[in-house]
């Protein structure tokens, strides 16, 4: 782990909701742009990895049938599971990540990967366990459609099934206040070239929704390069969470504080939901 991200992981003004918690994958209205997909696995491969990648490749592990991860991006759990064996398959809505993961892996398992939006994805057969990990329920906006999700992999899902998603616990102070042009990455490509993100967020406490505001600067061919784009962030409460589980079809939950099955606490920055179906 390089210096820079040693230092946003102890840095107490760090936005933590942000760059370690932060964005996987856009609704359909709000791609990943070309430019950032291609530097997605430097900006977060470090920064998520040591709190949810050993978790959900144990579940994937875990289970006993096919898996479906929802929000697949770059393939940074997809790859690693479906080395280790896993009947994994993808869906993601952004064509930029998926091309991304398409180069990753061999042409026979394309198949496994499809563009489908989490909220209406369709196959033919069931999964035993259904993952949306890295804050995929947070760009399902609307109350409508994070239901309509719900009953969707429920449907998809086989008797004993289960599905799992994460969403960040709201810090006060940032959701009030936002931040302004924050360099939350800052770091060389894997070609020694300099690559710096800056984002600016303005929360909405009534929608619940944050815009968040990029701008991505690297250097390429000699030149500096410079791209900007937009993207909304929902984040939830955890009775809102309790309800919105128990108006869906599934039969049992439980929300967990961080990805060791810990107890929801006071410090938790985590909301880990375990959906089940009997």
């Amino acid at each position: 782990m390089n210096q820079f991200i040693n230092h946003q992981i102890t840095n107490p003004d760090f936005p933590y909701f942000y760059s370690k918690y932060f964005i996987k994958t856009m609704n359909n209205n709000h791609d990943y742009p070309k430019y950032f997909a291609r530097f997605y696995d430097s900006i977060y491969f470090g920064l998520r990895d040591p709190y949810d990648k050993n978790y959900y490749l144990k579940q994937i592990a875990d289970a006993a049938g096919k898996v479906l991860e929802a929000g697949v991006g770059t393939g940074r759990l997809f790859k690693t599971a479906l080395l280790e064996g896993a009947d994994i398959y993808g869906i993601d809505m952004s064509e930029a990540m998926l091309a991304e993961l398409y180069d990753k892996i061999d042409p026979e398992e394309h198949h496994r990967i499809s563009r489908q939006s989490v909220v209406d994805f369709h196959f033919d057969f069931e999964f035993d366990l259904v993952i949306a990990p890295f804050r995929v329920m947070s760009h399902i906006l609307s109350k409508e459609d994070q239901l309509k999700t719900l009953n969707n992999v429920y449907d998809h899902l086989n008797p004993g099934g289960t599905f799992i998603f994460d969403a960040f616990v709201p810090d006060l102070k940032y959701i009030i206040e936002g931040f302004e042009n924050f360099v939350d990455f800052e770091d060389d490509d894997e070609y020694g070239n300099p690559v710096t993100r800056t984002v600016t967020t303005r929360p909405d406490l009534i929608t619940q929704i944050i815009e968040a505001d990029f701008v991505m600067q690297w250097e390429e061919g000699g030149e500096t390069k410079q791209e900007q784009w937009r993207a909304p962030l929902r984040f939830f409460f955890r009775y809102e969470l309790e309800h919105l589980v128990e108006r869906s079809a599934f039969d049992s939950y439980q929300i967990f504080g961080d990805f060791k099955g810990g107890a929801l606490t006071k410090n938790s920055t985590e909301f880990v939901v375990v959906c089940r179906k009997n």
